[in-house]
Parts: structure tokens; sequence; C-alpha cells
């Protein structure tokens, strides 16, 4: 790929069905889940690293981040007690070209891949692939009555730029209830 942070429409096309590495260590204090990576995340194999998704500033707004970190940051997470992942780890244009059993068949493989590495929450990041990969389809937004092996589960609005519902803002206040959870679980 020729420039790192701006692929091109060339970089954008071959990115179709890739992975990305996840962001993963033993004793997370929190691992975000997001739905899929996007042709954007793919070309550049990196995190939330489509410009306009608001990831990295609701985690900086609800105080998880002493800055507004970058998607080529995504790796410094550990280091605060973060991780990061997907429910399918395969590239698309958008999360609707993902069926209901990439989803489900995703959050069975999520339970299976984090249990050894015992998180303490796991946040899910969109409500809509929450409830058809987890069988909720009445699931709420905030701390769910399950837990996902041992950690507590949470669902948060995605927090890709195309999701019309949540602006920043109240994006930022969702992220803050969870850090407010985080830090209370920590006593």
């Amino acid at each position: 790929m020729a420039d790192a942070v701006r692929p091109t429409r060339a970089d954008l096309e071959a990115a179709g069905g890739r992975s990305i590495p996840d962001v993963l260590a033993p004793n997370l204090d929190v691992v975000f889940v997001g739905i899929n990576p996007g042709l954007w995340s793919g070309a550049v194999g990196h995190h939330f690293a489509r410009p306009g998704n608001r990831f990295w500033k609701a985690l900086h707004g609800a105080g998880f981040t002493e800055r507004v970190l970058s998607p080529f940051d995504d790796g410094s997470l550990l280091e605060r007690g973060l991780g990061v992942t997907n429910l399918v780890n395969r590239t698309t244009a958008g999360a609707a070209e993902l069926s209901d059993d990439e989803l489900r068949d995703g959050a069975r493989r999520l339970a299976e891949r984090l249990a050894p590495l015992r998180p303490r929450i796991v946040a899910v990041l969109g409500i809509g692939a929450y409830r058809k990969g987890f069988g909720r389809p009445r699931a709420g937004l905030g701390a769910q009555d399950e837990h996902l092996g041992d950690a507590r589960l949470w669902v948060l609005p995605n927090p890709s730029g195309l999701n019309a519902h949540y602006q920043l803002d109240a994006l930022v206040e969702r992220f803050r209830a969870l850090r407010a959870a985080d830090r209370e679980d920590r006593g």
C-alpha cells in the first residue's frame, strides 16, 4: 500500500475479506468488540481506522485514554489494560454484509477466544450485532444480566460515523458509564 494513512481506491478494493490482528492479552480490564473491520481497517491493518469513526474520540472523552489515540496506536491499548477484537474478523464495506449465522458463530468464537484471557469486562460495540449474535433480541445498551465466561458483558453503540443514532456526545456518555463501572469494579 502506497500510503499507510490514506489507502487508495485499489487498496480498499483489495481489502475485502481480510482480517486484522486482535489487540489482546491476559487479564485486561476491558475488551472492546467491534462488529467487523471495515475496508479501511483491512487496508491499513488497524482497528477503527476509517476517518469519521468515533471510537478513539469516545475512548478519550470517557477517560480511558489521556489523549485521542490514532488507529495506528491500537497496540498501545494493552498498556492501559484495554483490548480490541471483532465478532467477525472479515473485512466488508459494511456490517450489513454479515449474515446472522456469521454473527452467531462470531459470538461463540469470541467466548472461546476470550475465556483463557479472562478479561474483566467485554463491551460489544453495536446493539443490533449483539442482539443477533448472542440471541438476545430484546437486549438494551449498557450492562447485561449475562456474562461472557467470567467477564461482565456490556453493550455500547456502534461508533461508526454511519451510526446517525448516536452523536459523539451521546457515545462519550455511554463509554463514560462503562468507565465508571470499570473503576468501581477495581475499587
